[in-house]
């Protein structure tokens, strides 16, 4: 690409993130040479059209350009010289980045990194209408700084408990005159006890490994319980838990996600910072999206010789929660948890890190526990991130049919492994007029460990 001219009137002492997108000019190709979409990836793709079914936006609006290998054709379109227009971009934008597609594929495209090199160039030479540049650095400002978010909790909370939020609910005024806040409304889950965890949790009886835990952002905020749940099931099974609530921001998933490039740069440079140092064997995770880039820190830090070789090294101790567990092995006694769960398959756990088979092995290994499994698990729940707050009516159709799918279980809990997808199809279950609770996988575990009764998981 070199032959691509470099994308003119920045300064080259000021970062682009933060003078903001600068649009091609007149007749200028798509992408600069700064990342673009490799070309040898492109080729891999033969649009022989497996990925379809599995791909959200062409189940619902069956466009072409909607689909995987549509998007992948628009890339090359880009790459030959053609401009980055409205339309392109919106197609892109349509994408959940949910990754399915990689799991269907036969020939190994990889979709995941054309879509996320696609995304920060358009982020970067595309200028977005006013109102959708104000609704995205509102979201950005927000949701990746966990102190921001935790000071809404109290607000959130009075607002839950005054009853101020049935009367909006009942007005039906709030998706009319402002979808993206009704769908945050929506999506917000009952706020509970903030519930902090200490600095370090201790192994209970012989210590087996070290571990960093990421806390996250919404689940910090949000789902304290989860995590509270985690460094306890973590002990219990022999390890010893950091958590360095203070050293620990965010991972960077929803910036990298969205192709906010140099921003998550900096977001995982800073957690690298506060953990490769630390003297611990893994640094675990319980958030599907977060722990898919945390594990890609090698490719995203790769251009940074401060960081390339520690990022790398650091993302070799990244695991998923579940994984961890079942490579460690149990040692702490299960108890009986009488109880039916629909397992629901996170997107980025199943398809970006590949982990299908952990979650259900920890959850089949409780006494009582009968596990279902729920239809059409390769389409995603349309959370994706942000992706249901920008974008809340295809999201809500997706929701719903996720919802629908989890009732026909007939089961009394949804047990998934990330924050988005819990608050999604929660969201769905209460459209639909049905009743489910749903819970991390941990949760479970840590019930059973503790010996609490099944009765405190369905309230």
């Amino acid at each position: 690409m070199s032959d691509i001219p470099a994308q003119r009137g920045r300064p080259h002492s000021v970062p682009r993130d933060v003078l903001g997108p600068v649009a091609p000019g007149p007749g200028e190709p798509a992408f600069d040479d700064d990342h673009p979409p490799r070309r040898n990836l492109v080729d891999d793709c033969v649009h022989c059209g497996f990925c379809l079914p599995t791909c959200p936006t062409y189940v619902l609006w069956g466009e072409e350009m909607d689909s995987p290998r549509g998007r992948i054709h628009l890339m090359k379109q880009g790459l030959d010289g053609e401009p980055l227009t409205p339309s392109m971009v919106a197609h892109v934008d349509r994408c959940l980045g949910c990754m399915a597609c990689v799991t269907a594929c036969p020939s190994g495209v990889r979709y995941d990194r054309l879509i996320e090199d696609t995304r920060q160039q358009v982020e970067r030479r595309h200028r977005r209408p006013r109102r959708e540049r104000a609704l995205r650095a509102a979201v950005f400002a927000l949701f990746p700084y966990p102190r921001r978010l935790r000071l809404l909790r109290g607000p959130l909370r009075a607002y839950q408990a005054s009853g101020l939020r049935r009367l909006v609910r009942r007005t039906g005024l709030l998706p009319r005159l402002a979808p993206q806040l009704a769908a945050l409304d929506s999506l917000a889950p009952r706020i509970g006890p903030a519930g902090d965890i200490p600095p370090r949790v201790p192994a209970q009886g012989r210590r087996r490994a070290t571990v960093g835990l990421l806390t996250g952002c919404v689940q910090r905020a949000f789902f304290p319980e989860v995590n509270a749940a985690t460094a306890r099931v973590l002990a219990a099974e022999g390890c010893d838990v950091l958590i360095l609530p203070e050293r620990q921001g965010c991972c960077g998933a929803l910036s990298v996600h969205n192709g906010r490039r140099a921003e998550a740069q900096r977001f995982a440079r800073g957690l690298v910072d506060a953990f490769d140092s630390a003297g611990i064997d893994y640094f675990v995770v319980n958030a599907a999206g977060c722990g898919s880039a945390l594990k890609e820190y090698g490719e995203l830090l790769a251009d940074d010789p401060a960081y390339a070789k520690r990022a790398a090294g650091f993302a070799g101790t990244v695991r998923d929660l579940s994984e961890l567990l079942v490579e460690l092995g149990p040692v702490a006694p299960r108890h009986p948890l009488p109880v039916t769960v629909a397992y629901h398959d996170a997107c980025h756990l199943a398809h970006a890190q590949g982990v299908r088979t952990q979650p259900r092995e920890l959850l089949r290994a409780v006494p009582g526990v009968e596990l279902r499994e729920i239809a059409d698990p390769e389409i995603c729940c349309g959370s994706a991130g942000v992706w249901n707050v920008l974008n809340p009516e295809p999201a809500e159709r997706l929701g719903d049919r996720k919802a629908r799918d989890v009732l026909a279980t007939g089961a009394d809990l949804l047990v998934t492994a990330n924050p988005g997808c819990l608050m999604q199809i929660a969201a769905g279950v209460r459209r639909l007029g049905g009743s489910l609770t749903v819970a991390h996988t941990i949760q479970i575990l840590d019930a059973s460990i503790r010996a609490r009764p099944v009765g405190d998981l369905l309230r």
